[in-house]
């Protein structure tokens, strides 16, 4: 009851209406309402078929208001008229959406039934938590890849990327985090999915017991430009109602460059002019308002973002590649070279960073690190020479010592989709691995 009672108070007891004037593409133009309306306005258009069509006021030009609609406009045409809806997009989760997959609009898409909502309001386009006021990153969290929780250690509260390019592992990867990373609550966006992947990852990749703490959103690279951008607003609003309840919270997305792809179609649509290769200057206004929603809370509660970004071309320094990094708190890079022999996941430790480190580590831990990211340096100089056969041993004790250790460090770094390893397994591994020394060493001692 108390959820129907404040389902009737969020309805208004009128209603503003104007009708469509003019359709270019999939932007619709509304003049007698614009009095009415304003950037993000919700709109419902009533086709000819008596179908409703949801919108979103993305311009203004002269007296008319310029809409995107959030499905195909099958049926709208000039005359049809346009429903002005309520000011702030908003949405009532709860913790009965646990378990369950919805679309971009909170809507439930598994099968199951209506979701129950909550009864308070989160806005889809929230503000980050005031920078003053919030707590400082936590302690480290296990992500369950061996690689990661040691070269590139993620706390709590902290935002990473996960740059590649198409095919080389990024989504077995983040498959990986849901699946094993120890967090309270997961909220997983799959922005512009392939359709047919969706179902492998909930069965194969989540699994029952993933699913059962986990809350899936899901826009398909079919859908409007408009429904995978708000994909990507609903997974950091749901990530934020567990986070306000004190919930440590893992936020695994894929793709921020599909978001920013839908906003460049969104900007592009609106008049706006395109500036790097066809990117216009909201996108990169959108990026840091969606990621600076991750982070830690005020009073409690955290939000771990792991944010995959699509590098096209290969290229890490185009221009969504670059945007994000400055704005994140750490990389990991995924390399088509080591992918291609065969090394999963295929993480360059050497281009990856975490900015948390060292800092949340001991003295002992980050000698262990120290040693193995020098060894992996020493070998990646050198590497040609070796492969060629043009490297003589013993004309260099420091790459001896790397060649030595390389393949053990490679096999350490290599990890099964269906492995788990600890933060305290990979430590003991490492140091296991480094224990004996360089070659040599002890027969010169």
């Amino acid at each position: 009851m108390d959820t129907l009672k404040a389902e009737i108070d969020r309805l208004h007891s009128w209603r503003f209406y104007g009708r469509v004037v003019g359709i270019q593409g999939l932007l619709v133009e509304v003049a007698g309402a614009q009095q009415s309306l304003s950037i993000g306005s919700r709109v419902n258009l009533l086709s000819r078929q008596d179908k409703t069509v949801r919108c979103e006021v993305v311009g203004f030009k002269a007296d008319r208001a310029l809409l995107m609609p959030y499905s195909m406009l099958e049926g709208v045409g000039v005359g049809c008229q346009a429903y002005v809806g309520g000011e702030t997009p908003v949405v009532h989760p709860s913790a009965k959406w646990l378990g369950r997959v919805v679309n971009a609009m909170g809507e439930p898409i598994d099968g199951k039934g209506p979701v129950q909502p909550g009864g308070e309001a989160y806005p889809l386009r929230a503000q980050p938590p005031p920078a003053h006021l919030r707590q400082r990153v936590g302690d480290k969290i296990d992500l369950g890849v061996r690689a990661l929780n040691t070269f590139v250690t993620c706390c709590k509260g902290q935002r990473m990327g996960i740059f590649s390019g198409s095919g080389v592992g990024k989504s077995i990867l983040l498959s990986m985090f849901a699946r094993y990373a120890r967090s309270d609550v997961s909220v997983i966006g799959l922005i512009g999915e392939r359709g047919r992947e969706v179902q492998e990852f909930i069965e194969d990749d989540l699994g029952e017991e993933g699913l059962a703490r986990s809350v899936v959103v899901v826009a398909t690279s079919d859908e409007t430009a408009l429904m995978r951008r708000q994909a990507a607003y609903l997974t950091l609003t749901i990530s934020e109602y567990f986070r306000d309840l004190g919930h440590d919270v893992l936020c695994l997305m894929d793709s921020v460059t599909r978001f920013a792809m839908a906003q460049r179609e969104i900007g592009l649509a609106g008049g706006e002019p395109p500036a790097s290769k066809g990117y216009t200057p909201t996108v990169f206004a959108e990026l840091p308002r969606l990621l600076e929603r991750a982070g830690p809370g005020i009073d409690r509660g955290s939000i771990t973002g792991l944010f995959a970004v699509l590098v096209e071309g290969d290229d890490h320094n185009e221009p969504i590649s670059d945007a994000v990094r400055g704005i994140l708190d750490g990389h990991i890079v995924l390399d088509r070279a080591i992918a291609e022999r065969g090394r999963f996941p295929a993480i360059n430790i050497l281009r990856s960073i975490s900015r948390t480190m060292p800092g949340c580590n001991n003295n002992e831990q980050n000698d262990l690190l120290v040693t193995a990211r020098k060894y992996l340096a020493d070998y990646n100089d050198m590497e040609e020479m070796i492969r060629l056969g043009a490297y003589r041993p013993g004309a260099n004790r420091e790459v001896d010592a790397a060649i030595h250790f390389y393949p053990a460090l490679e096999e350490f770094m290599a990890q099964k989709k269906d492995e788990s390893s600890s933060l305290a397994q990979g430590y003991e591994e490492l140091a296991r691995i480094l224990q004996d020394g360089p070659p040599g060493e002890a027969a010169d001692g």
